[in-house]
Order: structure tokens, then sequence, then C-alpha cells
């Protein structure tokens, strides 16, 4: 094996019942949910029994996705497996931020919470739409996307996958370009223009609730969103800026890959990172830990 990078889940991943077979087989784990219940009463409840309409509340969603984005890195870690560097997909920059020790965990727990918060009021004030660009080149979909007053590209995913947002008003015009220029949009269901400049309050808020918290340098190196580099420097800004930036993750994979990582371990549920990874790069050797089946066959195949 050569070297490991740790990603972490964004919203979007959450399911009913994530994170409850992690919790019943590791006491590392116990203490993540523990601590997260402490500080907001109801949350493993929600994780492990709440329904898929409410854990698509984002208020609800970011808390319990980042708790079982830390639960799975605690694990990996309980059972001998530590990353080199760690990256997470827009919510997931949070928790990777605290398992590096950027944040302590309840300043990472409570910032989560203030980040959905916040993210759902500029929601709520500036509703907006989102929708996967396939089959064309970023350079295309930057090109429609210029012919829209508000639209925006967001999610840099993968070669070939775009994810774009913004205004609802403008979202089927700007779909129908995609068809006239040979490719496809699967309108998202979301009620947010997450990564664009809708989220400028929830920046501001986020900037208010950072200015009480005092940032350590990453014990592990940590990839940011908005620049596909280490978080160094005004961590404090990056963070305020994620929100309304877009997410270069196909970029922070490849540079990723050329600092030797060739394992990475998507923590969290679901495995669409795993997907994204898969089509960044075939060579690359990716292993969803989300509960502890897929917790017990990643740490069995890497390590033959």
């Amino acid at each position: 094996m050569g070297k490991v990078a740790f990603v972490f889940s964004g919203q979007g991943a959450q399911y009913p019942g994530m994170g409850q077979s992690l919790w019943e087989g590791s006491a590392a784990v116990k203490e993540v949910f523990a601590l997260a219940d402490a500080l907001r009463p109801g949350t493993s409840e929600q994780c492990f029994s709440g329904t898929a309409e409410e854990l698509s509340v984002t208020e609800n969603t970011q808390p319990c996705v980042y708790c079982v984005d830390l639960a799975a890195a605690v694990a990996l870690k309980e059972a001998g497996v530590e990353p080199d560097f760690c990256a997470g997909f827009s919510l997931g920059e949070i928790a990777a931020l605290t398992f590096s020790g950027v944040f302590s965990r309840e300043e990472g727990f409570r910032f989560v919470c203030e980040r959905a918060r916040a993210m759902q009021r500029a929601g709520e004030k500036n509703p907006g739409a989102m929708a996967a660009v396939l089959k064309l080149t970023n350079e295309k979909v930057e090109e429609l996307c210029g012919a829209f007053h508000k639209i925006w590209p967001v999610n840099y995913n993968c070669p070939g996958q775009l994810v774009v947002a913004g205004s609802p008003e403008q979202m089927d015009a700007f779909c129908e370009k995609v068809s006239e220029a040979g490719g496809r949009a699967k309108k998202l269901a979301v009620s947010g223009g997450f990564h664009t400049p809708f989220m400028k309050s929830a920046g501001e808020a986020l900037e208010k609730a950072l200015g009480a918290i005092e940032l350590k340098e990453p014990g592990v190196p940590v990839y940011a969103n908005a620049t596909a580099s280490p978080y160094e420097g005004d961590m404090g800004a990056l963070l305020v800026r994620q929100v309304q930036s877009p997410v270069r993750w196909q970029e922070t994979i490849e540079a990723l890959l050329r600092e030797g990582v060739d394992t990475f371990f998507e923590c969290g549920p679901g495995r669409t990172l795993c997907g994204l990874i898969r089509k960044i790069s075939k060579e690359a050797r990716v292993y969803p830990v989300q509960d502890i089946a897929s917790l017990q066959a990643a740490l069995s195949d890497s390590m033959k």
C-alpha cells in the first residue's frame, strides 16, 4: 500500500439507519455519538431511526452526516489505519478538519450545526436549484452557465460530471441548453443553491461563528474544496469561502494522486465518492466505510 487518504462524504449521502452498526461495534464511535447527543439531543436517534424526509432537512442532514463521517474515520483509526491526507466533499470537509485536529470534536460539532442552520436559512431566503450535467466538458458547461445571470458551476466531480446551481426560474432553460449541446442534465432534490453567491449570508454567519474558535494546525494535511490544495494560512477565511465557492473535487483527487496516494477510504454514508474517484483514476484502490460490514471488508481487502 502506498499513501492513504480518508475522504469524507457530503450532504446527499444520508439514509435512514446510517451509523448504527458502527455505533454497536466500536467504543470510539460511541464517544462520537455521545458528544453529539450531549450537544444536540436526539442526533443519534435521527441517524438510526429518522425518516428519509427528516434526514433530508439541511438542519438535520449536516450534523447527522458529520457524525457518521467522523464515526467511520475513528473506527478505521481504532482498527489501526491512519491517513496521510484527508479531504471532504463540502460538508465532509468539516469532519475532515475535525479528524485532523483543526477543530476539537466539540468545536467541530457546534460549527457544523451552525453551518447547517446558516445554509438552511440562506436557502429559504434565496431558494435555489441544482442539476448534474453529464457528457459535456467542464469548459462547455462553464460556457453554458455564462449565458445565464444566476446559474453557476459548483461541483467539479469527475470527468464528464459537473453540478450546477442557481435560480430555479432559470434552471429549466439551462437544462434545455445542455440537451441542445449533446449533454444530459439531471435535476437534484435540493432546495438551496449551495456553493453559489446565494450562500453569502451563510458565509457571514460562519465568519461570526469562527470568531470564537481558535483553529489549530492540522495534524494531517486537509485538502480544501475551494483551492484543491492543503489548508494553510487563514483557515477561517477558507471555511467561509467554501460555502460560496465551487467544490473542486476532481482537482483535489488528482492532487492527492500526485502526492502518491493510491488508497482511498470513503468515511461516511454511501459510496458516492468511491464512484467519483474510480472515474478519475482506474488504478486507485477505493473502499467505502459506512458500517461494520464495509469496515471489515475494507480492512481485509486493503491489506492484500
